[in-house]
Order: C-alpha cells, then structure tokens, then sequence
C-alpha cells in the first residue's frame, strides 16, 4: 500500500478519484504521460486496494477506496504513535543526563 503511495502521480490519481468522476482516459490528460502510463498508476493502485474502476458506458470510471486510505491512516497513525512514544523516551534520557563541562584545551 505505501509503495503504491510512495509515487507523486499515485497519491495525486487517488486525490483526484476521490469524487468518482473521472475515468482513465481523464485522468491521463491531467499528466505528462502516455494513456498507458496512467492505467499502470492505476494498476498498482488498484492492486493496492486504494482506488476501484467501475464501467459506466464505455467509460471505466475511477474512484478511491476510502476504507483502504483509512486503513493506511491508522497504519501511520500506530507508527507516529510509536515514534512519538521512543522521542519521549530519548528526551527524558538526555534531560536526566548530569550535566558535564567541556574539559579545557
């Protein structure tokens, strides 16, 4: 999932699919690439579980999965947790640290 997000189109295709409006072929005219660039985006995304393409006409319409971004938000949220824990821990250690004078040269 974060390796699908890791790639700036990916995050901008997922932030765009949001309103479930644009297909394939519109999201491919928002980027500097070929057509068949943006559907590997969307490829890895989809497999990701992070966007679905559903067909409405002869479009294939893509739309984000809010439960897979969710999913990544409380992944994130458990490590910034983690980390903010170990930053506590570390600064209550070099605070309780005697202070100690530079010795003279």
């Amino acid at each position: 999932m974060f390796g699908a997000l890791a790639d700036a189109t990916r995050r901008d295709i997922v932030r765009r699919a949001i309103d479930g409006e644009e297909g394939v072929a519109d999201l491919a005219s928002h980027y500097p690439m070929s057509f068949a660039a943006v559907q590997k985006h969307v490829a890895i995304l989809e497999r990701a579980g992070l966007v679905s393409k559903e067909r409405i006409g002869r479009r294939k319409v893509v739309r984000t999965n809010i439960a897979g971004l969710l999913a990544a938000r409380r992944l994130l949220d458990r490590y910034e947790e983690l980390w903010r824990g170990r930053i506590d821990r570390m600064t209550a250690l070099v605070a309780a640290m005697p202070d100690k004078e530079e010795p003279d040269r």
